[in-house]
């Protein structure tokens, strides 16, 4: 044999998946075998390799720092195998498309332009869920996820842009015309012109005033201050006529062509932007080109 200290090959899947999960319990539920099978595995596991992989306790598994190495390795070596079957398989990707979007930016902008996917791209099922922030696409049950590019990547994700982010002040009509008829009488700075207006904030995004404050070179003084848990709620608080919020261009701009919504100051990039992030590059899997393709003829309008 070429490899004679190799361990049992079929014991290395429970292996790592335990690791990873610390809990044989979860282990055995993501590969679909019960709980006594996974643990025969890591006994047999332990067996030929002479040594205890995990620290047992009443009710808690910890890896030791063995087990963490030979997971990685056996982590890595899985992904190369993945990635050579990918690339000698003539098998066509099939099945729904699972996509995790940004909250609001899925119930804002993407939610709306569904029919139209479905119009221009009948045979692509795609699956939503709400979700934020970094994304494991070994851990996760998510084949693609758009995001803003406020965190690191890592390299081994493809990252395909699909637009710039741009933000400013947004508020109701009313609103508006109360801002525009300030700078018009006295010529005013932007602080004074939100004199006597409430400052919406959002938990999910706290440096959004500040961001454009920096930008502009504009200092904010509103009459109050009120903070949403979510950017939505903001949003809708804004055009409810509460305040003035921080739009993104993508989550009002459906508002603004309705009217429902005015950006006194216009907007402003603020260097960052939104990506279809995938674990492999689309032309790889023609299910994720297709969903680009039909994100950035939707992002051309933004």
């Amino acid at each position: 044999m070429r490899w004679p200290d190799l361990p049992p090959l079929n014991s290395l899947l429970p292996f790592e998946a335990t690791v990873r999960h610390a809990s044989m319990t979860r282990a055995a539920q993501e590969l679909h075998v019960t709980h006594g099978a996974v643990s025969r595995q890591i006994q047999t596991l332990e067996k030929a390799l002479g040594t205890t992989l995990f620290e047992r306790g009443t009710r808690s598994l910890r890896p030791t720092a063995q087990a963490r190495r030979l997971a990685a390795a056996v982590r890595d070596a899985l992904d190369q195998v993945d990635t050579a079957a990918r690339e000698v398989s003539r098998r066509e990707r099939g099945g729904p498309l699972a996509l995790s979007c940004e909250p609001t930016l899925l119930m804002r902008w993407l939610i709306p332009r569904l029919p139209d996917l479905a119009a221009q791209v009948p045979g692509l099922t795609v699956h939503l869920s709400a979700g934020g922030g970094p994304v494991s696409f070994e851990r996760d049950p998510v084949d693609v996820a758009l995001r803003r590019d406020d965190f690191l990547v890592p390299e081994t994700v493809s990252r395909s842009p699909l637009f710039t982010e741009r933000i400013g002040p947004v508020c109701s009509p009313e609103l508006a015309q109360r801002i525009t008829a300030a700078a018009s009488r006295s010529r005013a700075e932007r602080a004074e012109c939100f004199a006597g207006m409430t400052i919406l904030h959002t938990n999910t995004r706290p440096t959004a005033w500040d961001d454009w404050q920096r930008i502009t070179r504009t200092r904010v003084e509103g009459a109050g201050e009120q903070s949403f848990e979510h950017f939505y709620l903001a949003l809708q608080a804004a055009v409810a006529g509460v305040g003035v919020a921080i739009g993104p261009y993508a989550l009002v701009h459906d508002d603004l062509v309705r009217g429902q919504l005015v950006a006194p100051f216009g907007l402003v990039a603020d260097g960052t932007g939104y990506h279809l992030l995938s674990p492999r590059p689309p032309e790889q899997d023609s299910r994720i080109a297709l969903l680009l393709g039909w994100l950035r003829s939707q992002a051309a309008e933004l």
